[in-house]
């Protein structure tokens, strides 16, 4: 019996039948497609791989403690594998219609939290796989950890014979509170156990300290309201999916050429896509501005696989207010290369330590009362979301079948109509854009416009290298 950390268990929390809160990816396959009955083999196989896929969140009682992991004693892998054939002519359009609506569909608490659903009728025979699991188990690095498991590296690879599995005996409502207060103390012994380091270097334990201070200070300035923008407010409980995809080659081209790094390069290319949204809407983007959220992973080493979520965050401007894309650049690279000095991830993540000593009681109700909040006043402070993950720089395999392109999924929330998530495979980036589909159905121009930006740019480097 595992307990949430204190970020899991906020993802749930944050859940209310408006704002799902499940990240997802579509993966495309060269033909021709397996069965289900195929897939569902290839699932049952790994799955001693992956506990979490055979195991549901339960609660507390009283909210004692936070939500634990424990074993689905009625776990059949039946009702998470889907299978949809898209109508003729199966194109990207449909494609992209479908993830909406499968993103606007909420999880089965009751059951462990995720779902895959195989998809025919691509164009050229080729189908797709799309994988929705709920953030409190993931978040995008582990997520792509959790492809790299499902999928293999070489093209013909026998299945591991499955593992023989029993689930373990649902935990009696006393034996979770134990569990949870057990827990709670092994929270505070382990920073406990951190005094006599902390002592040892007193001087580099306050310049922690003072560093941690300093990033809190500046996530709070950057907090500040920002005026009125369409992308921002209300939302409903329905999306809308657009997608994009530019060579990474072309973007390390830019980097080499303009300076800074490739996530430099993407952001740039985002804010030239808002601008271009803010334009197409009526919009001043020359008065605008746009906060975005960009999760940081603070992820130790050998914590790559591990699935559950380890991330801080930081906010940034995107310059959508120049017109010119080397400036819009040369403005994300300065003030990137700003706050990676400002220690707002590492303030972030000392929060996230802290909260483990918090009573769950309190954050559950601190956090519903948020959220009902935000039904009534909608925060204006950030938005949208940028999350940018690499991922595999090889081909990936499904039975034997290519995966060809990975396209990202990251969920939005209250005051927040519109997310970008960006994520690498094989040589190329993929960019996944999400909108509430009643105040955001254009996000399929913000898509086009962020690949559009790619391209101007690596037109610019050419002309400089001359």
């Amino acid at each position: 019996m595992d307990r949430l950390s204190p970020l899991d268990a906020e993802f749930l929390h944050l859940e209310d039948g408006i704002a799902h809160m499940h990240i997802a990816g579509v993966s495309v396959f060269e033909g021709p497609p397996p069965s289900v009955e195929d897939l569902e083999e290839l699932v049952r196989a790994k799955l001693h791989l992956i506990p979490r896929y055979r195991q549901a969140v339960r609660s507390v009682p009283l909210e004692l403690g936070r939500p634990v992991w424990v074993d689905d004693p009625d776990f059949d892998l039946s009702n998470h594998l889907r299978q949809v054939a898209l109508p003729a002519p199966g194109d990207d359009a449909a494609l992209s219609r479908l993830m909406g609506e499968l993103m606007s569909e909420p999880l089965d608490r009751e059951r462990p939290l995720w779902e895959t659903v195989l998809v025919e009728g691509l164009p050229e025979g080729r189908w797709s796989l799309i994988l929705k699991v709920h953030h409190c188990m993931v978040d995008g690095v582990s997520g792509v950890a959790l492809l790299a498991v499902l999928l293999d590296v070489e093209r013909d690879v026998a299945l591991p014979v499955p593992e023989p599995w029993r689930p373990e005996p649902d935990p009696s409502a006393a034996a979770r509170v134990v569990n949870a207060w057990t827990g709670l103390a092994g929270d505070a012994g382990a920073l406990a156990r951190r005094l006599p380091g902390l002592l040892a270097d007193p001087v580099g334990s306050v310049r922690s300290l003072t560093h941690t201070g300093q990033g809190l200070v500046r996530f709070g300035r950057h907090l500040s309201t920002t005026e009125p923008l369409s992308i921002e407010g209300s939302i409903g409980p329905n999306r809308t999916w657009a997608h994009s995809s530019v060579s990474l080659a072309d973007v390390k081209t830019i980097r080499n050429a303009f300076g800074g790094t490739v996530n430099d390069v993407v952001l740039a290319a985002v804010s030239g896509g808002y601008r271009e949204l803010l334009l197409s809407r009526g919009e001043d983007p020359d008065a605008a501005v746009v906060r975005t959220l960009v999760p940081v992973s603070v992820r130790g080493e050998g914590g790559e696989g591990v699935l559950d979520n380890r991330v801080s965050a930081i906010l940034c401007e995107l310059p959508v207010h120049l017109a010119d894309p080397v400036e819009r650049l040369a403005y994300v690279r300065e003030q990137m290369a700003d706050l990676k000095g400002s220690h707002m991830a590492e303030a972030g993540d000392a929060l996230m330590t802290l909260g483990a000593l918090a009573p769950p009681m309190l954050l559950e109700t601190g956090s519903r009362l948020a959220v009902r909040l935000m039904h009534q006043l909608p925060q204006r402070s950030v938005n949208t979301v940028t999350t940018n993950v690499p991922g595999p720089q090889l081909p990936l395999y499904c039975l034997g079948r290519e995966m060809l392109e990975y396209r990202p999924y990251v969920p939005i929330s209250h005051g927040v109509r519109v997310g970008t998530a960006i994520l690498s495979y094989n040589g190329h980036l993929a960019f996944g854009v999400t909108g509430d589909r009643d105040t955001a159905p254009d996000v399929g121009l913000l898509a086009t416009a962020i690949a559009a930006g790619v391209d101007e740019l690596r037109q610019r480097a050419d002309t400089l290298s001359s």
